[in-house]
């Protein structure tokens, strides 16, 4: 069998025979995308343009991490696209909550760990959980990954620095921005700021790992496990007695919309919403019922806040929150990224960076829809702050300019911003920064 033969069997049974043949930048172009978003599937993308498409069981997300980006956002995209035309039912992936695996950090600083199913269990051991901010990161890809191994690392350290007071290990080159005493003293978000003793729980949920390749990746029944999921926050509420108020579900790419759904079911059972859900560059859902709206959206929590990162490669352009930011704009070229991966990544490790003391106002944003509207100053309305520190209040789309170096970490240097639109101010010392704050 051809490989597009394969890729029918494997998502199901598609009628492409309506397909109109387009120019090839129509796949890649974000701004044509944004203007005719209302086509149909099947007029992005032509027959002869599928013919090269590899079968599911030979894409590995080892051979993403090898590929240039251009070219695999383009075999992505085709995917997806094709997945769309799809009027079949397809067979999905659920994994059993027994067989993901889960860390907790207690408030005495011992990592334990557990499986998902055993979360009640474990909590219990806890006396103090759930009393402060409960945090529960959901990982989207094998933490095999180089990319994804990194940034899963930044943010499990950058909240054990923010709720354990943690030496916070800064580098002398890392760059600051400005924060004054007030904005310090003026958080909106709910979370505590770093001249205030932050406490919190956190439990990273290896749901990424749990999806042990591609094909596993792109049917994951995003409803099922996000409704397990849901019922297992249920349980927390029930049986450990912690409240909606304090939970922040964190979903990193196809964990976001399980996260979403997650947040619904809890809804639904309790009649009561979670406190913050955020979507660190949600997934594109190749796999969807055609008879449920399925994913991460606003109302899916109190507040629902989203990074976009890898709009047109991994991850979607579509709006998924109350508020969603597209760091260098719409696009799937983000400055820096390797492959689509690390592209995908960026948005956890641009989180992680602002969850560290100190930095919770390090990325200033502008409302605007594209990144020409912003570098013109066409932007509209008032500086906010993606990350942490996100006002609950903010509704919309927002852009900023973000650091255009290789290999993104927090040492590297950010553009800091006095306005929004000012760059590169660093700071010579981090004496020099905590003398400028007290």
């Amino acid at each position: 069998m051809n490989s597009l033969g394969t890729v029918w069997l494997l998502i199901g049974t598609l009628t492409v025979a309506c397909a109109v043949s387009v120019p090839r930048s129509l796949l890649l172009s974000s701004e044509k995308y944004l203007m005719d978003n209302a086509l149909r599937a099947a007029e992005w993308i032509s027959l002869p343009d599928l013919e090269p498409l590899p079968s599911l069981d030979k894409i590995s997300f080892k051979k993403l991490e090898e590929m240039p980006l251009e070219e695999a956002a383009e075999m992505l995209n085709k995917l997806y696209h094709l997945s769309k035309i799809n009027r079949r039912p397809v067979d999905t992936y659920i994994p059993n909550t027994s067989d993901i695996n889960a860390l907790m950090i207690a408030t005495n600083n011992e990592k334990i760990s557990f499986k998902l199913s055993k979360i009640v269990q474990t909590v219990m051991k806890d006396s103090d959980f759930g009393k402060q901010v409960l945090t529960i990161f959901l990982t989207g890809l094998p933490n095999e990954l180089n990319a994804v191994k990194k940034a899963n690392d930044e943010l499990i350290q950058a909240y054990m620095q923010r709720y354990k007071n943690l030496p916070l290990n800064l580098n002398l080159n890392q760059t600051y921005k400005v924060v004054s005493s007030e904005e310090m003293l003026s958080d909106k978000t709910g979370e505590l700021t770093a001249n205030k003793k932050s406490k919190g729980n956190l439990i990273v949920v290896d749901l990424g790992s749990a999806m042990k390749n591609f094909k596993e990746w792109i049917t994951l029944d995003i409803e099922e496990m996000g409704t397990n999921l849901g019922n297992i926050l249920t349980d927390l509420t029930d049986k450990v007695d912690v409240p909606q108020e304090v939970i922040h579900i964190i979903g990193q790419g196809v964990a976001a919309h399980v996260a979403g759904v997650a947040g619904r079911q809890y809804s639904r059972v309790t009649g009561h919403r979670l406190r913050r859900i955020t979507g660190l560059d949600p997934s594109k859902i190749f796999v969807d019922n055609k008879n449920v709206l399925t994913g991460l959206a606003r109302g899916d929590a109190d507040f629902v806040d989203v990074i976009h990162t890898s709009s047109y490669s991994m991850g979607t352009v579509m709006r998924c929150g109350d508020v969603d930011f597209y760091p260098d704009g719409p696009n799937q070229l983000l400055s820096g990224s390797k492959n689509v991966i690390e592209a995908s990544m960026r948005a956890t490790c641009y989180f992680a960076d602002t969850v560290v003391p100190l930095m919770e106002r390090n990325f200033p944003a502008v409302s605007a829809t594209s990144l020409q509207e912003y570098k013109n100053k066409k932007g509209y309305g008032k500086r906010v702050y993606l990350g942490i520190s996100t006002d609950f209040d903010l509704k919309g789309d927002y852009v900023l300019e973000v650091n255009t170096k290789n290999n993104y970490d927090r040492n590297t240097p950010i553009e800091k911003s006095m306005d929004y639109h000012s760059i590169h101010m660093p700071w010579k010392t981090i004496d020099e920064k905590l003398t400028r704050i007290y």
